[in-house]
């Protein structure tokens, strides 16, 4: 943990404190039964969706703030916006569930996912296998994993947790040390952050002198700071498969609009 940053360090300890007193009290962060995931795995309609469209496939986000941009309850309606990613062209979506500095939820994972349709991510800031139980109960396909939060074996552990849920791990990077967690295992899928934890400035070049480094096999995403159709095609140039985009389309006028520009396409799903 010495090389994590001080807000996400805030943020894992919180998450760890938050854990700690569910499990103790048996609370669960439920979901209704309507709600619940079906019982086929859906972690390969997840893969499937990314390579159908590689090259300019768009994990579109809902998130309900950050610890950067405040609360964004008032400004984005979450079913709405999920909805309109389907419609425009997302090949998957992303859902930030953790509640306390991104005021997210299962339950918003849940509600999302049934808006769109769209296979789901769950980004959460993982540090107890019981969160991939949640996730998985909310219906999604995906799991985020960042690698500065977990040695290399604790990486392998959760991903092997998590397949045997149905749950792809993406692997999340930031810095060329967290590349050698991964070696000795196979990741269906690696992104790569181009925040600066520390700073929170967002340089793309990051993940374009980081991309020759991951692994072979895996589906490659770039994430944080794409803003433009111009941004996607110089990322998918570089090798990039899929490309995670949270706020630029949570903060755009025309949401839809912005969406089919970055994929390029002029139709909807």
């Amino acid at each position: 943990m010495s090389e994590v940053a001080d807000i996400l360090r805030r943020i894992v300890d919180q998450r760890r404190s938050r854990i700690e007193e569910a499990l103790e009290s048996e609370l669960r962060p439920g979901v209704s039964d309507v709600e619940k995931t079906p019982d086929s795995p859906p972690s390969s309609l997840f893969v499937e969706s990314l390579s159908t469209t590689a090259g300019r496939a768009v994990i579109a986000e809902v998130k309900l703030g950050s610890p950067r941009l405040g609360s964004l309850v008032a400004v984005v309606d979450p079913v709405r916006q999920a909805r309109l990613y389907a419609e425009n062209g997302a090949a998957a979506i992303s859902v930030v569930v953790e509640p306390d500095f991104f005021h997210g939820s299962y339950e918003l994972l849940a509600r999302c996912r049934q808006a769109s349709g769209l296979p789901a991510l769950a980004k959460d800031f993982v540090v107890h296998p019981i969160q991939l139980e949640w996730a998985r109960q909310a219906g999604a396909a995906a799991i985020l994993l960042i690698a500065a939060l977990h040695s290399a074996q604790e990486l392998l552990e959760l991903a092997e947790r998590a397949r045997q849920l149905g749950l792809v791990p993406l692997v999340e990077c930031h810095a060329r040390g967290d590349l050698d967690r991964l070696r000795g295992g196979q990741w269906e899928l690696v992104g790569i952050n181009n925040r600066d934890l520390r700073t929170f400035e967002v340089d793309m070049q990051r993940s374009v002198e980081m991309l020759p480094e991951l692994p072979p096999d895996s589906l490659k995403i770039a994430e944080s700071g794409i803003h433009s159709a111009a941004d996607v095609s110089r990322l998918a140039a570089a090798g990039f498969d899929a490309f995670l985009i949270g706020e630029t389309l949570l903060l755009a006028d025309e949401p839809g609009e912005k969406l089919r520009h970055l994929v390029g396409a002029e139709t909807g799903r």
